[in-house]
């Protein structure tokens, strides 16, 4: 359905508005957000565009930023990590105008991301919450193809040279616009306030524009603030990963031999959650501290290669690329069952295992299809190599959830107010320790939890003030 925003069903709308009146309840520092800061509208004015999952607690991320003055436009950032019933209860309250749906094509997906950040008059927004950096690469790069054209007129984007699919729907975006508005993303860029980022790998982007003094406008990196990593990547992979495994495949996962790859915050939370469903859990790792961290919490650490003939269940979480190549595939057991909890789709040699000889490929039910290979034997692969935990599930819940969702309301008031005092360069950022603590804070009365006061004195003896910080911005939790 279409009018200012596509979504599946509209009629989804009451369905969705129930789960967000539930979820509202598990997001206190949301919640908070609003109580405290709504009543001074410090958003008014401002035309925020969000590449985010577009989930129940999305949607109250959406309706806290609007609750504070903003005007919101909003797209997915997974083809299968939207829940329909969340995007059209958004859609119907005209919270915002959203452009999501489960099940998008790869055209579809980078047309809504560029529905989602063109506003009426061909206007772009002050600010963007991005989940991975797509929204904001599409930016960079339909400014850097509309220098590479007006320096030589004869140059244009070729989707069809690009080596992947997702390439090509991404550069079919850039000629489009190139031909319909030459400056519009320089115009756009010009304007853009600053973009508070989500996760490790859009993070990783962003730091590699600003090495080489290429970003365009300043940004937050939410990724690593303690109360986002240390709590959305490690507490809700540990329970989304069994979540959407469970759901898509029925398996028992006890007594199963199950590989995690990468051993980072995602892939600590992804080894206890399925040690604690009794599986038998090995890691492979490349770096020696996250190695031994496994070892010492009594993982077996292997190479992928002496795992691949005995294994269950193969999940990938190290925000690399080509982690299990399609030879790998070809060599495990049949009916192993292989999923990502990386961001992006390029974990799971997925275009490799497209072109081996004689592959079929029997869909069980949506996002688990079942790869045969000639000789007979199977794997099953969950989400297309997507997202598993949001393309089988429903993602992660909105308690540890809330955490992350306010430190992206955090810092886009921090953006937004700090457009008056010239506070951000063309640089990223992390929040201060201090806000860091308080969105901890807000969320330990929702679990009965009672904090201790520090004495002056001891604050003194630890060179902390009472209120805090209390650690230094190098500690690591």
């Amino acid at each position: 359905m279409e009018g200012d925003f596509l979504v599946k069903d509209l009629s989804l709308a009451d369905w969705g508005r129930k789960e967000i009146n539930l979820a509202e309840v598990e997001m206190p520092g949301l919640m908070a957000c609003r109580a405290e800061f709504g009543p001074s509208q410090p958003l008014a004015g401002a035309k925020i565009s969000g590449s985010l999952h577009m989930t129940i607690q999305t949607a109250v991320l959406i309706e806290t930023l609007k609750s504070l003055g903003a005007q919101v436009r909003w797209c997915s950032c997974n083809i299968f990590s939207t829940q329909d019933h969340a995007a059209a209860a958004i859609a119907a309250n005209h919270s915002a105008a959203v452009f999501a749906w489960k099940g998008m094509s790869l055209d579809e997906y980078w047309e809504a991301t560029d529905k989602a950040i063109t506003w009426p008059d061909n206007d772009g927004p002050y600010l963007i919450v991005d989940d991975g950096g797509d929204m904001t690469l599409l930016v960079h790069l339909g400014v850097e193809w509309e220098l590479k054209h007006e320096a030589d007129p004869s140059v244009w984007p070729d989707p069809e040279a690009q080596k992947s699919e997702e390439e090509k729907a991404l550069f079919k975006i850039i000629k489009k616009n190139l031909e319909t508005n030459p400056h519009k993303w320089r115009t756009m860029a010009e304007r853009i306030v600053g973009v508070s980022e989500e996760t490790t790998t859009g993070v990783m982007r962003l730091y590699e524009k600003s090495k080489a003094g290429k970003l365009l406008f300043p940004a937050i990196n939410v990724n690593d603030s303690v109360t986002k990593s240390k709590f959305d990547n490690i507490y809700g992979c540990r329970h989304s990963l069994p979540d959407g495994i469970m759901r898509a495949t029925d398996v028992m996962i006890a007594g199963k031999q199950i590989v995690v790859c990468g051993y980072g915050d995602v892939g600590k939370g992804c080894a206890a959650a399925m040690r604690a469903c009794g599986a038998r859990v090995f890691v492979t790792e490349v770096d020696p501290i996250c190695a031994l961290q496994a070892c010492m919490e009594g993982y077996s650490v292997k190479t992928l290669a002496s795992l691949l003939p005995t294994a269950d269940i193969f999940v990938t979480a190290t925000g690399n690329k080509n982690i299990i190549l399609a030879s790998d595939m070809n060599k495990m057991k049949n009916n192993a069952i292989v999923g990502n909890i990386g961001h992006f789709d390029n974990e799971i040699d997925m275009s490799g295992l497209s072109e081996i000889n004689g592959l079929k490929v029997e869909n069980i039910k949506p996002q688990v299809d079942r790869f045969i290979f000639p000789d007979g034997h199977a794997i099953i692969i969950l989400a297309s190599g997507r997202l598993l935990n949001l393309g089988c599930a429903t993602g992660h819940p909105s308690f540890v959830m809330s955490c992350s969702f306010t430190n992206q309301t955090i810092a886009q008031l921090d953006l937004w107010s700090g457009r008056l005092t010239g506070k951000y360069e063309k640089q990223v950022y992390t929040l201060p320790k201090i806000l860091d603590e308080k969105v901890a804070r807000l969320h330990l009365p929702a679990l009965q939890a009672e904090l201790s006061v520090l004495t002056e004195d001891q604050a003194k003896y630890i060179g902390v003030t009472v209120e805090g910080p209390y650690k230094k911005p190098e500690y690591r939790y």
